[in-house]
Parts: structure tokens; sequence; C-alpha cells
């Protein structure tokens, strides 16, 4: 199955695109036990896991070859397997199952019915035969050719997407609850915070647009280059630390150069003393904490499991907005 599927292809059940050459294990035999059967039955196919099931063929582990082959022959097989595994229903389409590769960035999936009973595996050669090295289910994949046809398959899983408006709409619409909550939540610190936006007949009002677009700007962009970063790297909790320090860096010098610009602009105008300081503080804060919150959430998606290239938009610019509405009116209330 290459990368040119079409549309009508892409809707077809997963089902009809299974593997049945798969090795399946029991919880019970030792890791050499298994091995010994493997021997007596060789795997017709390439091998990247063995699916451990009951006696009743419900799928219950899955073990990596790498694990099993390292793995004491007295070891029993329930300790070495993967508990939680990842399956694609029965029920899912060859779109539904580009998802699961894109996300989940394994090199195979088993295909399970209702109950659990394992029907088939799909795996990545499916979409590229160049493809020969194994992974661990645990472990996401390192960057190079690999990285290259997840992100084929990506964008083939977009644009399909695109093309049909009722997928889209589910896919995109929860995520913009949260900029419907972070207005509403700016409209409620707006209420707490009224007696500050009364003073000098509202002039702090006045700058609340430039100081929300600045940090919404700022968060866009550190969302934008997180994304640009999967290519070479992929996402981890090290990763993430490593990019947040240049990250806060930037940000805190970007908040300092607009705020001081800003501040300049508006307290000569008003000709206001505190609302330089005001300006400077809240802004330099909104935006450092826009581009943590940025470079931040893509990362903790993508660790998720979720895609960021829809969700992290809406909710970085909502932290970002929420940030610097507490950083302005906190310091206008200490300073007026």
């Amino acid at each position: 199955m290459p990368l040119h599927l079409t549309e009508a292809q892409l809707n077809e059940p997963v089902t009809r695109y299974v593997r049945a050459d798969y090795t399946t294990l029991r919880p019970a035999w030792t890791a050499g036990e298994a091995l010994a059967h493997m021997r007596q039955h060789p795997p017709p196919g390439r091998i990247i896991y063995f699916y451990v099931v009951d006696e009743n063929q419900t799928l219950v582990g899955v073990v990596p070859t790498r694990r099993l082959l390292l793995a004491p022959l007295d070891a029993p097989v329930r300790d070495v397997m993967i508990a939680g595994v990842i399956a694609i229903p029965a029920r899912a389409t060859l779109l539904d199952a580009c998802e699961f590769f894109t996300l989940h960035r394994l090199l195979a999936f088993p295909v399970v019915d209702p109950e659990r009973r394992l029907v088939g595996v799909i795996d990545i050669e499916a979409y590229a035969e160049e493809l020969a090295e194994t992974g661990d289910a645990s472990a996401p994949a390192s960057p190079g050719p690999r990285d290259d046809v997840f992100q084929l398959i990506g964008v083939r899983l977009t644009r399909s997407q695109q093309a049909r408006p009722l997928v889209a709409f589910r896919g995109r619409f929860p995520w913009l609850l949260c900029n419907v909550a972070g207005g509403t939540l700016a409209a409620v610190l707006a209420g707490v915070y009224q007696d500050e936006l009364n003073w000098k007949h509202a002039v702090l009002a006045l700058f609340i647009p430039v100081v929300l677009a600045l940090a919404e700007s700022v968060a866009i962009q550190s969302v934008t280059l997180a994304l640009e970063a999967f290519r070479d790297a992929g996402p981890s909790w090290g990763e993430l630390v490593r990019r947040l320090r240049p990250e806060f860096s930037t940000g805190a010098l970007l908040g300092l150069a607009t705020g001081l610009l800003v501040a300049s602009i508006a307290s000569a105008w008003q000709g206001l003393a505190p609302l330089f300081p005001i300006l400077l503080g809240g802004i330099a804060i909104g935006v450092t904490g826009a581009a943590l919150v940025g470079m931040t959430v893509p990362h903790v998606l993508r660790l998720l499991r979720r895609d960021p290239q829809v969700a992290a938009g809406p909710i970085a610019l909502t932290c970002a907005d929420v940030i610097a509405l507490l950083a302005y009116f906190n310091l206008a209330r200490l300073l007026i």
C-alpha cells in the first residue's frame, strides 16, 4: 500500500489491509520456551513485535523483539511483555490507522475486535517498504528516515481530514473551547480588577489590546518553533527542558524590548509616571511567560499522544492571555 492512497482507500476498513503472518505468545511461557516455539514455527513475515494472547485469543500484552531476545531464558513472558497495548479497533478505517501511526509513532499496531481478540496486524511497511529496522514499543522513534515517513503519513492524514468538513470540525472545535474559556476568564479578571481599570479615566484599558497582542504573537512564534523542532528530535521531557532555557532568555529579551518601547510611548502620551513600570513589567512578564508556554504546550501534547498542530495554538494563546493579564493587572494594583 503506497503513499499515493486515494480518498476511497483511506475510508476502507483497516481489516482489509491487516497481516495474518504475525506471531503470538502465551503469558505463562518463559522467554526460552517462546524462542524455542519460534524456532519450530518460524514466522513467515518480518518480525517487529510479538503479541501475547490468552487461550481465547484476547490481546493481553506486546513484546518488542529486542526485549524478548535480551530477557533471561527463565523469565515469564508476562514479566517481559508491555501490558498497556495500543490497539486499533477492527471498525476503524485506514485513515484512522494513519492517525495511530502519526500520534504514537510505533512501527506496528495490533487490530482487535470489540472483545479485544486479535484479528490482525498492520505495520509501517504497508506505507513504506524501505523501512526494515525494528523498534521498542515503549521508546520514541529516533530522527532520520523513519521520521520522514511518519511526516509523510501525517501530511496525508491532515489533507484527508481537511477534505472532510465534519471530521475537521470534530478535530478542531474542542480546542477552540480553550479560547472561549480564556475570553470568559479575561472578562472575569477585568471585573475583579475594575478599580484599577477605572484609574485616570480607564487609561489602563487602552493598552490591554497591545499587552495581549504581544503575548499572543510570541506564543504563536514559540509554538511554530516547537513544531519545527520535532523534525530534528522526537519529543521528550529532557528535550523540553533543554529548549526551555534558551526560550526563556529569548522571551525575556523580547518582553523587555517591546515593554520598553510601549511603556515609553504610553507614558509620554498620557503623562502618567506609574504607567511606565506597569506596562514595562506587564509586557515583559507576559511575553516571557508566553514564550515558555508556546514551547511547552506542543511538547506536552505530543508526549500525551495528542495532535499539537490542532491543539497547541488555542491552548497556548489562552494561557498567554491569562499570564499577561494577571501580570498587568497585579502590577497596576501594586503601583497605583
